[in-house]
């Protein structure tokens, strides 16, 4: 094996901000960490499920007591075992399920969906075991209250743990260090993606890459760390716990080289890109067909029970908006008419779901002269047609900007999301010729209905490029869940009232 210096190397990829937590990675072992996170959620779980127990049965009996005048109160030692047996069920769903998988553990907001798939699921089997055993008898409404509450206690101690361990990453702890094998365009894309959440868990340290000389600066402050021949002196140096195979970058047997050599070593996994990185941004599965490994991309399209409950989202926020938001109309329709000239609806051709055209409604925010204005600026006029943005726009009205910095002037959208063109939460909205500046990504960006609010609106808006708007909608069709949407609404009120980015 070659020897060389790496020292420069090591300095300039944990130098800055990133130095904390390239020593954090090194102080504690990473599987150490891992153990105590799986030992901390599994004991949280059983906390909060056991507390549901005990609130259900306050609830079913206590307060019933007080309430309905109940003569005769169960003995909560037989409740307490009922409980137990409980928790014992579900906590064994919540392992079978992945809930304390390594790989799985803290995965957004499918981690909601398997935690009421678990609970749901130990519900059945207590139904189903009071039915088979007579001597089981239980209220009802105990069951019913142990199982909402269990998911709602759980759900909650999982968002608040996730939130303590996405800060950890951020301080180095419960991160893995990562190389990326592979220095083209997609080997950046994916460092850019992996590089921006901070909470990824994974900390790249730099390039392995055959064409480069070593110490080149390749993407960001990421360097080529070497060679595939120097592989295993880089995994040792950096503590490298991750390799990224960039498959549009390696040779076929270049790829099962790396598999045969470092696939079945202990304490480090592969992970192979697509090599599909700017076309696919859909679901990627793989599995097999007669027992030829195939790589499966399925489609974003909600059908069935998603679909069904993305129609019950949309429509009954829309209905509970109503019921407020009418005299809140026509206070806006008189301002605007008050303000200055013109219409006080404007509309705009944008493109929707499988290419079709149709009109978006917002409230008028800009003088009806605005291309005039903007023509005595050319300054402005230029960086508009370069970023699609302006900070401080002329053309704004003085209630219009109030309405843009509160995003009321997208209410009358939701007539959009009442013909079905919109729906409340989905990709930002883009016109025919913003098609160009999503490139290879703009096939994917059609797959799904535009929406009012959306991974954009929580996460800076306008504050944000071009090039990160594009990533958020597709990191949003990609990941694709009722859970994400209803998490997206709860950010979006507090993105409103910081007014970020809102211009």
């Amino acid at each position: 094996m070659a020897t060389y210096d790496m020292s420069n190397i090591e300095m300039i990829n944990t130098m800055a901000g990133s130095q904390h937590i390239y020593n954090a990675i090194r102080r504690v072992p990473r599987h150490i960490q891992k153990s105590i996170l799986i030992s901390t959620l599994m004991l949280s779980d059983l906390l909060m499920i056991a507390l549901a127990g005990l609130v259900a049965y306050w609830i079913r009996f206590s307060l019933s007591l007080s309430i309905f005048q109940l003569d005769v109160v169960p003995s909560p030692n037989y409740y307490q075992r009922m409980a137990f047996a409980f928790i014992l069920v579900t906590l064994s769903i919540f392992y079978a399920s992945g809930l304390y998988n390594q790989r799985k553990i803290l995965g957004g907001t499918r981690e909601y969906e398997i935690v009421f798939r678990s609970t749901s699921l130990g519900l059945l089997l207590v139904i189903v075991a009071s039915f088979l055993f007579p001597n089981v008898v239980l209220a009802r409404g105990w069951i019913l209250l142990l199982w909402v509450l269990s998911f709602v206690f759980v759900s909650l101690e999982r968002f608040a743990i996730r939130r303590v361990v996405y800060w950890m990453r951020k301080q180095g702890y419960l991160v893995a260090c990562a190389v990326i094998i592979g220095a083209n365009k997609e080997g950046y894309a994916l460092a850019n993606q992996l590089m921006k959440w901070e909470t990824s868990g994974l900390y790249i340290v730099g390039f392995v890459d055959q064409k480069s000389a070593i110490g080149e600066q390749k993407y960001s402050n990421l360097v080529n760390l070497g060679n595939s021949e120097q592989l295993d002196d880089i995994i040792e140096r950096f503590g490298v716990e991750e390799l990224i195979l960039v498959s549009s970058a390696l040779s076929r047997e270049e790829i099962v080289a790396l598999y045969k050599e470092y696939g079945l070593r202990e304490n480090l996994n592969l992970r192979l890109s697509s090599g599909l990185f700017e076309l696919v941004t859909t679901r990627v599965e793989v599995g097999d067909i007669l027992n030829a490994p195939l790589v499966r991309v399925n489609k974003v399209q909600l059908t069935g029970l998603d679909r069904a409950l993305k129609f019950i989202l949309d429509y009954t926020l829309i209905l509970s908006a109503m019921l407020f938001i009418v005299p809140l109309l026509l206070l806006i329709c008189i301002l605007i008419k008050l303000d200055s000239p013109g219409p006080i609806i404007h509309r705009r051709k944008v493109m929707g779901k499988s290419h079709k055209e149709f009109y978006a409604y917002k409230f008028r925010t800009m003088y009806t002269n605005g291309d005039e204005i903007l023509d005595a600026h050319p300054g402005l006029k230029e960086k508009l047609e370069r970023d699609h943005k302006l900070k401080e726009d002329p053309r704004i009205t003085r209630v219009g900007k109030f309405l843009r910095q509160s995003s009321l002037d997208e209410i009358p959208q939701l007539w959009n999301v009442i013909k079905r063109e919109m729906s409340v939460v989905g990709p930002r909205m883009i016109t025919n010729s913003e098609m160009e500046m999503y490139k290879e990504w703009g096939i994917n960006l059609l797959t799904v209905n535009p929406g009012i609010t959306g991974l954009w609106q929580v996460s800076g808006r306008s504050d944000t490029t071009y090039e990160e708007r594009v990533q958020l909608d597709m990191e949003y069709i990609r990941t694709w869940t009722i859970w994400s949407d209803l998490y997206i609404l709860w950010l979006t009120i507090p993105a409103i009232l910081k007014q970020r980015g809102a211009y």
